[in-house]
């Protein structure tokens, strides 16, 4: 299963999920996890999400871009996302994890990954089945 993670540096969790320019990508499954590659919304900020909030609809459109091009990720770490965002990362079948800025992203993985091998709650078991079928 593939997870992305919203970070300015590669290595911490440390921004939004609209503003975010770039999410780091792995793979992850029972044997461990490898990072995959770097998606880019754009250099620094994404500042055409950010600049179209007074148009909704070009909003809207951006918005659904980044979900879109994130839609093969099924878990999306960053600090913060706004209900219009995760109701549209759900309708996507993705889950949305806000946690703490500057957390670690080895340390999310360490844990997503204990998680999977030993006791996946109700919500990844769903994510882990679907990838089987």
């Amino acid at each position: 299963m593939k997870v992305a993670f919203a970070s300015t540096d590669g290595v911490t969790v440390n921004e939004h999920f609209g503003r975010c320019g770039k999410f780091f990508v792995y793979e992850i499954d029972e044997e461990g996890y490898r990072f995959l590659e770097v998606r880019n919304f754009s250099e620094g900020r994404d500042s055409k999400i950010e600049e179209s909030r007074d148009n909704p609809e070009l909003h809207n459109d951006l918005v659904w871009d980044k979900v879109k091009a994130l839609s093969d990720c099924k878990i999306i770490y960053m600090t913060e996302i706004g209900p219009p965002s995760a109701a549209r990362l759900s309708q996507r079948g993705m889950m949305p994890l806000k946690v703490k800025e500057g957390e670690m992203i080895e340390e999310c993985l360490e844990r997503l990954h204990h998680t999977v091998k030993t006791s996946p709650p109700p919500w990844l078991k769903k994510i882990l089945n679907k990838k089987e079928e």
